[in-house]
Order: C-alpha cells, then structure tokens, then sequence
C-alpha cells in the first residue's frame, strides 16, 4: 500500500511538473512593433507607429547600465537575489495593506510586473498569485538581463509610449544608450503609474520622484556629487518630441516590406542629412518654376551599399506628391541609356572609340529623331556622339547594333523596367521610349565603375540596400574604360572649365532629358562613389526648364561636393591591344589613310571595317581635275593622292561644319566620269512609306523631299515616274502632293547623273 502511495504521489508529483513547464508560453508578448530604420551606425533615420496605434519599438537584447541601475533601485532592490517573487515584499505588501485598509503596495518584483505586462490582466489577488508562480517560472527560462530587457521594451512609459527606446527618443530626442543619469531616472519612475504621473501631468510629483531615486543612488555611491547635482538641475522633458524624420521613403518602404522590425540600413545619416539640406535648397529655387519634385541616391562604390537615399522633397505644399518615391518609380530614360549602347557596341567590335557615325536626317516610318540643337553635322566621331548626347548618330548605331540585341543587354545589365517586348520600343529606346528608375540606373553605373575596381558583380537588395550576392562582373573593364573617358569630357554646368581647376575631381557623368521635358536626369561616377539625381514632377507635368543638364546636373555636382574626393581610375591592365586607326574616320587603317594614330582598342575592336572613306585619285598637274591615266597627254604627268570622301548626304552637312575638307574635284572634260554618284537622297529614302498630313481644312498636303549634291553649282532635274516635275539648283529641295500609291521618284544632274527611290504613298 505504502509502494503504490508512493507511486501515485511520484506521478502527481510528476504531473505537477510538466504542468509547471508547460504554464509559461512560448511567447511572452505577442504585440505589434513599430518600424524602425537606422543607418549604418545605428542612429535612428525615422520609424512609424505599431499597428495598435503604440509607440513601441522592437526589444534590444541589452539595455543602458544608468537605466538598470535607476531601474532596480526604484522597483526592485532585491531583483539579483530572488527567484521571481519575493517573499519578505510580499508580507511587507500585506501589513501596509491591512495597516492602510487599502492597497498601498503590491509586493510585486520586476519579474512579477513583466508578468502583468504579458498577461494584461485585472489587478485582483487570484491574478497576483497567477503572476507569482509564473514569475518562478520566467526565472527558470531566462536570465536576469534577458527580464530586464523584455521589461524595459514592454513597459509603458505614459501616453501611447511603450518600451525605453521609444520614451527615450520621445522624451528626450536621443538613443536611450545616451541617457544621462536625470533622463534614466526619470524613465525608471515612469511605469510605477503611467497613468497618474507623466510629464504632462502631475509634473511636482514625478519631479520629486526623480530626485529622490537620484538621492538614493547618490547615497548609495552609484553617482558621485558632481553627477548628483547636475543631475538634480536638469529640468524635465516639456512634451513628448517628434521622432527623427531622416530618408522618409526609404523608412516608408522598410515599413511596407518588413513591417515591424527594426532594419539596420546602409545609410549613413551624416551624408543623408547633408544631402537632404542640397535636395530642399534646389528645390526651393525649381519651386519657382513650377518644378516640385527631385529625388537623390548615393552609391558607394567599392561597397556597392547605398549612402544616401532621397525618394522625394519633403514638402508641405499642395499637389507637391513628395509622397512618391521617384528612386523606384519608372520615368522616361531621356538619353540617360546611351553610354550603355556605346559601351555595348565597343565591347562587340562594331564600333572604335573614334569611328565616325551620320548624323544626317532619318525618317523611318515617320520616326524622324533630331538633335538638341535642330542641327546636323554630317559625321561625328562616337566618342563625341555620347559626350554631347546626339541623339541622330545614336538612332542610326542603335540601329546598326540592333534593337533586339540592345533591348536583351539592357534587361541582363539590370534595368528591370523593360516590360513590353522590344518591337514595341523600336529605336525610341534610345531616346527615351522606354522607362528605368534611378535605382536600376544607378546601380548599372556602379557595376561599371565596380568592373574597372576589379570588383565582383553585385545585385541591388532593396531589402537592406546592401548587396550581397557575387558574381563574375557583366561589364568589361576595357570597353567601360573608354566608355567613362568619353563622358568624363562632358561640358559641366559650371562657368569655369573644371580641367583647370586641380580641387574638383574628375567625374564621368551623363544626362538625360525625356520627350516633352517632363524628366531630368544626371548620374556622375567616380572611384568611391556613383550619384543619380532626377528632377521634375511626379504627375509628369512638363516644364520647359526641365532638361537635365540645367535641374539635374547641378544637384549632382553639388552632392559630390560634399562627399570625399577620391583618385580618377587606373587604366585596366590586359584589356587592350596596340592598333592603327585613320585620324579622319576613327577607322581602322585602311589602305589609303595618310593621317594614322596607333591608339588601345579592346580586342574585339579588329572586327570592324577598315576604313572605307580614303580612296586614291588621279589628279591634274594642278591638282585642279580628276583624270584617267589613259587619256593624259604626252609629255604631261599624273598626281596620285589619297582622298577622304564622305557619302554625299553625310558630306552636305559635314563641310558645313568643317571648313577644312575638300571635296573630290571634278572630272577633266573628255578625261573620266564620276565613279561615285554624287548625289544622295536626305528624305525620302529607298522603299519609305510616305505619309500625306491633313491640312487644316481637312485636304490633303505636301510633301517635301531633299537630296544632296556633293556640287553646289550642280542644277538638278526632278521627274516623278515619268512626268518632269522641275529644276532646282544650290538648295535641293522639291515640294509637291504625289497621288496615292506607288511611285518612282528620279532625279538627274546637268553632268547626268542620276538616282532613284521607290516611294508609297499613303
């Protein structure tokens, strides 16, 4: 009998146990948190309110010495010498209450009151005896400074204020690990009775309550008397402050993706103040002109984190929509993509730093692009073509490389704006027709610098804004080398030539200008640091004013006036081969280049033609004609000369703007013909489809087609099928309104010449 007692109390004993184990849940506080972001150093940047409607910021695992020693003293003196509940508290609680006939004392220890806070229970005695058995159980799973810790972030602190780093920075405008020995104080009295004494209410007591936990702590050797008495001087907190408001949308988008917890950003809060201060000071004076919103980035390089992260302008004004985050939102590129189209046909042989492209009219299904300027020069070095962003010669080496295959570089470098097929882009990618952001933007420019840093390719993580994933580098160091030494020249917003001016660093930058003026871009490069700015409206409102050389330029070169200036790049080793160009056409030598420069190409760079615009010529004795050997006279001599000659449209325009070419001379009389057409069609070209406009009346209207005659005394003859339309002479232009249909459109000089197109009208 006594063997099953015994077995029976064993199992009661036992089952006393695991319920015992079992009474504490797992999770003690199953609460919403506030969003809190910080930057690289832990400064708060900003964080938004719990669900509930509390401030209360995720737990820390540690808190501040100064608090826990005001903590303790003012709670629970005996905290490090009990299991969770302390008895000689409790019976003292007892006798004061039976004595007063009222409770004046609960007794409770901290582990006790960390109880309460979990369960959110009434104040009645079965709940306090609850909250004694599991406060030995709390005692049993964590450690003191892990109880501290969950209670410090739990208790409430007077109005929707919850846990120490949320009073911290409410009350005191800092960190609570910057709390001095007046503001420790003042938090620990705080939770005693949030209700009653706050530091908007009941002021003289919580007052008297700080100074009295100050003396205590004062007696008892925790603060010598210099500390005591500063800190019975400080006065308390007003009101409760506003939190930090540092990168806005980036704690915006923190709070939409990972809401709740607290996210240690890259940021770094000196440089994103600093920034800010440039990004409100420009838009105060865009403001003026109607221009309301600009956003900023700053990407350091070599770390490939993001330093810097401006969305928008804080603004209060009406219709400002500073509440957008422009940095990934997706804008009209402008000509922001062309040093990606230039690198790209570098690096496939296509093209030479140097090769001369057309920049003469196009008109391709009524796609008709035009420069900045209204201006054509004929031919203009690639080089050149990107450091002045012209937009013709862009067209035609798009369309050279192929949409299709620029569309797939794009998407691959990272740009992951690209939605619609390529078809549907045409070759207005280049100029604008697709959108980007100036994350993606940004980030391709960084893994450009990145690849001449000899630095792994890394993905952009908004989650952290830090990139982790590594991989071989997508750009090729010797075509992004010759890529950045072209837009390096590009022509600054400032007065001064900054070549000159040994304080201001090199920086390799672009900008862009969409369809309509409704976006500005500027991204610049150097070896530390990429930044990307874009100005305009969010709606999409155009501005006149709104061309990224005048808005978006300036911000940047401010941006980087405050940031640490760093060394240009160093040329990458092994990426380049020694080879002989053609000075006139940045070809590769061709047989009868007189004028040739041994220059660094990438390897790739063998591919591409020779030069095809020097050609050799049989001259007069005066250089005057061009002849055939065979029909010279005895006794005189025939000069050889190479010559450099452009196809005629190219060449109309180019002599233009280059008072030093020569065009071929013309054949001796009875000695030769014209091996070349010298004439050209401008527009329309072979096999267009043509397009009448609408008068305002409703009838049909003209059309006015050119061409181009390396001769300017030259008198040409137009003839449409068979039917002669007219003359014309200097300036070759025809005006006429051709039927519907197919059409021969021909044309014949005095020296008879002649050339021909298909056009249809429609």
């Amino acid at each position: 009998m006594n063997i099953k007692k015994y077995l029976k109390t064993r199992y009661i004993a036992a089952v006393l146990l695991i319920l015992y184990l079992l009474i504490l849940p797992r999770k003690l506080f199953d609460v919403p948190y506030s969003t809190v972001v910080t930057d690289r150093n832990g400064e708060l940047l900003g964080a938004r309110i719990a669900d509930d409607g509390q401030w209360r910021f995720p737990q820390n695992d540690s808190i501040p010495e100064k608090f826990k020693d005001c903590l303790i003293a003012f709670e629970d003196r005996h905290f490090y010498h009990h299991f969770g509940v302390n008895p000689l508290a409790i019976f003292r609680a007892i006798k004061q209450n039976i004595s007063e006939k009222r409770i004046v004392s609960g007794g409770s220890t901290l582990t006790m009151q960390l109880m309460r806070l979990s369960r959110g229970g009434k104040r009645t005695v079965g709940e306090k005896l609850i909250e004694m058995l599991l406060a030995t159980r709390i005692e049993c799973r964590y450690s003191k400074n892990e109880i501290l810790a969950m209670y410090a972030a739990h208790a409430p602190f007077g109005g929707n204020v919850v846990g120490i780093d949320a009073a911290s920075w409410r009350y005191f405008g800092h960190s609570a690990d910057g709390l001095s020995w007046s503001e420790a104080a003042t938090l620990a009295v705080l939770p005693n009775a949030p209700s009653m004494i706050h530091v908007a209410k009941n002021r003289p007591l919580l007052l008297e309550k700080r100074n009295g936990l100050l003396k205590y702590l004062y007696q008892k050797k925790k603060l010598d008397e210099i500390d005591y008495n500063l800190a019975i001087s400080e006065e308390l907190p007003a009101e409760p402050l506003p939190l930090p408001d540092i990168a806005p949308h980036l704690v915006t988008h923190f709070y939409l993706k990972q809401r709740g917890k607290s996210v240690a950003s890259t940021i770094d809060r000196n440089v994103q103040m600093q920034i800010e201060h440039i990004v409100e000071r420009w838009n105060n004076q865009f403001i003026k002109s109607d221009i309301r919103n600009l956003a900023a980035i700053v990407i350091n390089v070599q770390t490939n984190e993001v330093t810097a992260y401006c969305g928008n302008v804080k603004s209060t004004a009406k219709n400002s929509a500073n509440q957008v985050d422009i940095i990934k939102s997706p804008r009209s590129t402008g000509s922001i993509l062309k040093p990606f189209l230039y690198y790209a046909t570098l690096e496939e042989g296509l093209i030479l730093p140097n090769t001369l492209l057309p920049d003469i009219p196009i008109n391709i299904n009524g796609f008709e692009p035009q420069n900045f300027n209204l201006q054509y020069e004929g031919a203009v070095p690639a080089s050149k073509v990107i450091s002045r962003s012209l937009n013709v010669p862009s067209v035609h080496l798009l369309r050279m490389f192929g949409v299709p295959k620029f569309y797939g570089f794009l998407k691959n470098a990272g740009i992951t704006t690209l939605n619609r097929p390529a078809s549907n882009y045409g070759l207005s990618l280049i100029l604008g027709g697709a959108e980007a952001t100036l994350w993606d933007l940004s980030f391709c420019y960084s893994e450009m610098a990145r690849s001449l840093l000899g630095l792994p390719e890394n993905q952009g993580k908004m989650e952290l804004l830090k990139n982790e994933d590594s991989s071989p580098n997508f750009f090729k160091s010797g075509a992004v080398w010759q890529v950045f030494e072209a837009i390096k020249e590009v022509n600054r917003p400032e007065e001064i030539d900054w070549r000159y001016v040994p304080s201001m660093q090199t920086v390799a930058w672009k900008t862009g200008t969409s369809y309509g003026f409704r976006d500005a871009w500027a991204i610049g490069v150097t070896s530390r640091y990429v930044v990307g700015v874009w100005v305009g409206n969010a709606n999409g409102e155009g501005k006149p004013e709104l061309i990224g050389a005048r808005t978006a330029a300036p911000v940047m070169f401010d941006i980087f006036n405050i940031l640490p200036a760093s060394e240009w790049f160093q040329s990458p080793s092994n990426q380049f081969i020694e080879a002989e160009v053609c000075r006139q056409s940045g070809h590769l030598k061709g047989r009868f280049c007189d004028e040739v420069d041994t220059v660094l190409i990438v390897p790739n760079g063998v591919k591409t033609e020779s030069c095809p615009y020097h050609t050799v010529v049989n001259l007069t004795e005066n250089e005057q004609y061009r002849v055939y050997e065979s029909c010279i006279s005895e006794g005189q001599s025939v000069v050889r000369k190479n010559w450099f000659v452009l196809p005629p449209v190219w060449e109309w325009y180019y002599k233009q703007h280059h008072p030093e070419y020569k065009t071929l001379p013309t054949f001796l009389k009875g000695c030769g013909e014209n091996s070349n057409n010298p004439m050209q069609f401008i527009y329309p070209q072979g096999n267009t489809v043509v397009h009448l406009p609408k008068q305002l009346d409703g009838s049909e209207g003209e059309i006015t087609f050119e061409l181009a005659h390396n001769n300017s005394l030259a008198t040409v003859f137009w003839h449409l099928n068979s039917d002669y339309l007219g003359t014309t002479q200097d300036i070759h232009k025809f005006t006429f309104r051709p039927s519907h249909g197919k059409h021969s459109l021909t044309v014949v000089d005095n020296e008879g010449n002649t050339i021909s197109i298909a056009v249809t009208v429609e």
